[in-house]
C-alpha cells in the first residue's frame, strides 16, 4: 500500500491532516518546523474499565510499567537512554483507555521512536520493576487514605455506579495492588495495545512521509487482537442520596452529581455551554457567584462533564465548614434548579458562548497539547475537522438548546452527594 496523504483540513488553531502508512495505520498530523520538536501521542481502546473482576489497578500499573524496562534494556538502562537524549516518554491509564506521550528533538527522533516501540511491544515486566511499582503504588494509597478529597471521590465513584467498573478505583486500592501478578500485566498487554485499537497523532517538524514509516515501525509490529468488551452501558445511580464518610476534619469536602451527555451525543456543545454558566466558568459561574461570592461558603467550587463509553454525568466539587454544609447543599440545588426553569440570560449565554470560542486555542499553545488534543478527538470518533468546526457548533448554541440540555441534565434536580468530613445539621 502507498502512502497517501488526505486533504489538509484549514483548522484553527491547526491545519490537521491525515496520513495512512504502507501497512494501514492511520495517524492525524500537523506540521510545523518552527522549532526542531516532534511530539506524538497515543491511545489505545480499553482501560481500566478491563481490569481483571476484583483487581483494579492493573491498568494503571501497567502503564507506570511501560518504560520500566523493554526490549534488551533494563529499567535503569532504559530511562539513562531516555534521559541522555533529552527524550520524554510517559504512559497513562483511564477508565477507557491506555495512551501516553513521547517528545523528542528532531536529531533524537530515531531513537526516541525505537525506545517508543520496545516500551510498546516487548515491555520486560521484570519482576524488581513490578516490586518497585507496587511499593510506590501502595504508598501513594496509603498516603491518599487521609485526603478527604481523595476519599470524598472515591466513594462517590463506588455510589455512582455500584458493581460497575467505572465504579472501581484506577488505581486500585492497597489489598487489590497487592495481589496484581505479572501474568495480569502480561495478559492485559496483549488485550490492549494492538495496533488495531491505536489513534494517533504527531506534531512537529516531520513530514507525511517519515509519519507514515514511523507509523508502521512504532505501531505496525504491535498484534492484531480481537476487540475488547466494552464497559456495560450505565447511568449515574444514587440520585436524591447524601452520603457521609466519617472524618475528623474542620472542613467537609463534597462531591455531588447528576446525569450528564456524552461527547459524541448532539446535544453535548449545548450541555457544555449549559455547564460553563452553572459551574464550569472558573469566576463567572452562577456556583461561584452564589456559594463564593454571595454568601462566602465556600473558597472554590466548579462543575465538569464527564463521558465515558458507557456513561455521563456532571460532577462537581467544593468544601465548607461542617457547619455551613448543609446550607451549601441548599444553595447548589436551588441554583441548578432556579438555571433549569428559567434558563440563562441573553446576556449570560452570549458571554459564556464568546469565552468558550475565545479561549479554545489556549490549548494547543503547544505540541504536545495540539497531539493530546488531536488523540482525544479520534478516540471520540468526531472527525478530523473537528477542530475547524467546533466554535461554530458552540457559538451556534440557542436558548432552545440550553433549555434542552438542562431538561436532560439537571431533570428534576436530584443530585448524589458524598460528603467527606463531619458535617453538622443534615
Amino acid at each position: 500500500m502507498s502512502t497517501m496523504t488526505a486533504p489538509v483540513v484549514a483548522g484553527s488553531p491547526a491545519k490537521v491532516g491525515r496520513v495512512l502508512s504502507p501497512g494501514g495505520i492511520e495517524g492525524w498530523h500537523v506540521e510545523s518546523d518552527v522549532v526542531p520538536l516532534v511530539a506524538l501521542t497515543f491511545t489505545f481502546e480499553g482501560g481500566a474499565a478491563q481490569d481483571p473482576p476484583g483487581r483494579p489497578g492493573v491498568a494503571q500499573m501497567l502503564a507506570r510499567l511501560l518504560d520500566e524496562g523493554a526490549g534488551p534494556y533494563s529499567s535503569d538502562a532504559f530511562q539513562e537512554r531516555l534521559a541522555a537524549r533529552a527524550i520524554e516518554l510517559s504512559f497513562n491509564a483511564g477508565p477507557d483507555a491506555v495512551g501516553g506521550s513521547l517528545k523528542t528533538l528532531l536529531k533524537h527522533a530515531d531513537e526516541a521512536f525505537e525506545l517508543l516501540r520496545l516500551a510498546l511491544a516487548e515491555p520486560r515486566f521484570d519482576e524488581d520493576a513490578i516490586e518497585r511499582v507496587r511499593a510506590q503504588t501502595i504508598a501513594g494509597l496509603r498516603y491518599q487514605q487521609n485526603d478527604p478529597g481523595v476519599v470524598a471521590s472515591r466513594r462517590f465513584f463506588e455510589e455512582a455506579f455500584p458493581g460497575h467498573p467505572y465504579g472501581r478505583p484506577t488505581s486500585g486500592t492497597v489489598e487489590s495492588v497487592a495481589a496484581i501478578t505479572r501474568d495480569d500485566l502480561v495478559n492485559l498487554h496483549r488485550r490492549i495495545v494492538a495496533r488495531g485499537r491505536a489513534k494517533v497523532a504527531a506534531v512537529g517538524a516531520i513530514d507525511a512521509g517519515r509519519l507514515a514509516m514511523t507509523l508502521d515501525a512504532v505501531f505496525g509490529g504491535l498484534p492484531e487482537t480481537p476487540p475488547v468488551a466494552a464497559a456495560p452501558a450505565t447511568e449515574i445511580a444514587g440520585l436524591g442520596s447524601r452520603v457521609v464518610v466519617d472524618l475528623d476534619v474542620p472542613q467537609s469536602v463534597i462531591r455531588f452529581g447528576t446525569k450528564g451527555v456524552p461527547w459524541r451525543d448532539p446535544d453535548f456543545i449545548a450541555a457544555y455551554v449549559l455547564n460553563h454558566i452553572l459551574g464550569g466558568g472558573a469566576f463567572t459561574s452562577r456556583l461561584f457567584q452564589e456559594v463564593r461570592e454571595r454568601r462566602g461558603l465556600a473558597y472554590s467550587i466548579g462543575t465538569s462533564l464527564v463521558s465515558y463509553r458507557g456513561a455521563a454525568m456532571t460532577w462537581g466539587y467544593t468544601a465548607t465548614k461542617n457547619e455551613r454544609v448543609a446550607e451549601c447543599l441548599d444553595v447548589i440545588e436551588a441554583e441548578m434548579a432556579r438555571l433549569k426553569e428559567e434558563g440563562p440570560s441573553d446576556e449570560e449565554l452570549q458571554k459564556a458562548k464568546d469565552y468558550l470560542t475565545g479561549s479554545y486555542a489556549l490549548g494547543f499553545d503547544t505540541s504536545t497539547k495540539i497531539a493530546h488534543q488531536l488523540t482525544q478527538i479520534a478516540f471520540e470518533g468526531l472527525g478530523i475537522d473537528y477542530i475547524a468546526r467546533r466554535n461554530a457548533l458552540v457559538a451556534a448554541v440557542t436558548q432552545a438548546d440550553v433549555r434542552r440540555a438542562a431538561e436532560r441534565v439537571l431533570g428534576d434536580g436530584r443530585l448524589l452527594v458524598v460528603i467527606a468530613g463531619r458535617p453538622t445539621g443534615l
